[in-house]
């Protein structure tokens, strides 16, 4: 726990953009029209399992500008 304790100030700013990215994503994801790649249904797999590496791989590849 003292890990934890240590690091808090650092780990709560992280968690918190992760989690911002991911709903970023999310409600981008269920707006868009036509995707560039695949379906909503991976894409949301690849959001939410990925943490922070599948918002960004969503907003590189998958929108359809």
């Amino acid at each position: 726990m003292d890990f934890i304790k240590d690091y808090w100030a650092y780990l709560v700013p992280l968690v918190v953009v992760q989690l911002a990215l991911q709903i970023a994503a999310t409600v981008s994801l269920v707006g868009a029209a036509r995707l560039r790649c695949g379906s909503k249904a991976i894409w949301a797999v690849v959001i939410w399992a990925f943490q922070a590496l599948g918002p960004i791989a969503y907003f590189a590849l998958g929108r359809e500008e």
